[in-house]
């Protein structure tokens, strides 16, 4: 296949790859709102101002910029944060009547500043700067979940894992899932509103390292709680349309406890 031909998504697919254990490890995270279009590296390259982007860009934190699909007629702009807890994430969230008023809010100890968020959030990759099967793959995805949930559905920046797309952060359970289309990205949706996990599509939940999401999944999927998880190097891999750069991957290995 020529390089121009090549797209990760279908490659891992035809592969068979496992995407259990690919969620992102990070224990908390600041989506942005940025309409507009965005560079390869989202956060440094979308359209907020210098300031507020070079603010975003020192932030002890994972920073990812949103958008919606069908631009929002309100002006302002979301920010949401969302921290690990017992339970999943707790989100909070602020409507910012300018831009530059992030750069007074406190986004390592959220207080007052910042509510607490009720309801769902579908965050869905879809930045064509960074990888080809993210835009194609998750437009269509966002597209269907906005049309049942118009004010929980966003476009995301990098969630990682291209080659699983399309790929969608559910908040604030922080289920990950991975190899959407619109049918099962609405099933998995509902699904995780009633409380139960999609298993087939999760890469695993955020927060957690790769060897415990599978140990998780594992167990969600009817496994022993007793089991062990290994972590082993698996094949080295092009991971991205974007990088013709063949990278290191990860495999885990379930044994009896």
């Amino acid at each position: 296949m020529a390089p121009d031909d090549f797209r990760c998504s279908f490659a891992s697919l035809a592969d068979g790859e496992p995407m259990v254990g690919t969620a992102p490890t990070e224990q908390a995270y600041v989506f942005v709102e940025s309409p507009g279009p965005w560079g390869h590296d989202a956060v440094a390259e979308n359209r907020l101002p210098q300031d507020v982007r070079e603010h975003l860009q020192r932030l002890d934190l994972k920073v990812f910029v949103i958008r919606r699909h069908t631009p929002s007629k309100g002006a302002g702009t979301r920010v949401f944060h969302a921290r690990r807890s017992a339970s999943g994430f707790e989100v909070r969230t602020a409507h910012l009547a300018d831009p530059a008023d992030l750069l007074a809010l406190d986004l390592a100890a959220p207080g007052d500043d910042l509510v607490p968020h009720d309801g769902p959030l579908w965050l869905v990759c879809t930045n064509s700067k960074r990888d080809r099967c993210c835009a194609l793959a998750g437009r269509p995805v966002v597209r269907a979940l906005e049309e049942r949930w118009p004010e929980d559905t966003w476009e995301v920046s990098h969630l990682g894992g291209h080659r699983f797309a399309a790929t969608m952060m559910a908040l604030p359970s922080g289920w990950v899932l991975g190899r959407l289309d619109d049918s099962t990205a609405l099933a998995s949706a509902e699904a995780l509103l009633r409380g139960d996990v999609p298993v087939q599509w999760c890469r695993g939940r955020a927060g957690l390292t790769g060897a415990e999401q599978v140990h998780e999944l594992h167990v969600l999927g009817g496994g022993s709680p007793d089991a062990r998880v290994v972590a082993e190097p698996g094949p080295v891999r092009r991971q991205s349309c974007g990088d013709l750069k063949e990278k290191s991957t990860t495999t885990y290995r379930v044994l009896p406890g």
